[in-house]
């Protein structure tokens, strides 16, 4: 039986996995989740309707860091997304939260609150949240230094992290030219041949970005 991704081709976290599917040329079918009828249909899967969720015979997988380690483990492909070795397993693990936590979390509460009505708007949620991406900048940029993907040599869960949140934190608030290893790594994770696909893919949907979708990547 053939995965079944409920998903959105511009939602970072499924992005996400879409960059885990693609690398391995993982056979799935994609439920793009856009209409209120869709979201019903995914609710009954998931009553906080959020997606990306995998559905694969039996299973139900939520959450996009745990649909990675399912097909690592379940539809192994050539990269190995998680090493075998328990130290570098954490490693791994550790900057996937690294990027989930402080990278995308304060990104996304820079969008969510550019949604909501002048009155609700919270700045000093917004300035807080740009405080923390620029010190998710600085540390990044230190931890890169010779280094070529997240966790070494080695693309991982945590690159497949990494893509989509640089990606859209950029365009929320700018990575500053200093941080040169941060440049870099986005650059590379943007021309790896899974998240390009995902990019662009992505393409049409830029216009409903709520704080402009700048005219670059």
């Amino acid at each position: 039986m053939t995965p079944l991704l409920y998903a959105h081709p511009f939602a970072s976290y499924c992005q996400k996995v879409l960059i885990a599917l693609y690398e391995n040329a993982t056979p799935f079918d994609f439920k793009l989740v856009a209409t209120p009828d869709d979201f019903d249909e995914l609710g009954k899967l998931w009553p906080f309707r959020q997606f990306p969720v995998l559905v694969d015979g039996d299973m139900t997988l939520i959450e996009a860091t745990i649909v990675i380690e399912y097909l690592d483990t379940f539809r192994r492909g050539a990269t190995r997304f998680v090493p075998d070795d328990a130290k570098a397993a954490l490693d791994v693990r550790f900057m996937d939260r690294f990027f989930d936590n402080y990278v995308h979390t304060p990104m996304q509460a820079v969008v969510y609150d550019a949604l909501r009505a002048e009155h609700e708007r919270d700045p000093k949620g917004v300035a807080d949240a740009r405080d923390k991406l620029e010190a998710a900048y600085r540390w990044l940029d230190q931890r890169m230094a010779g280094r070529e993907w997240a966790s070494g040599e080695t693309f991982t869960l945590a690159d497949c992290a990494a893509g989509p949140a640089l990606f859209y934190a950029d365009w929320v608030h700018r990575i500053d030219p200093a941080h040169a290893n941060v440049v870099a790594y986005r650059e590379r994770l943007n021309a790896r041949p899974s998240f390009k696909r995902a990019i662009d893919e992505a393409r049409p949907f830029r216009p409903y970005f709520p704080l402009g979708a700048p005219e670059r990547d």
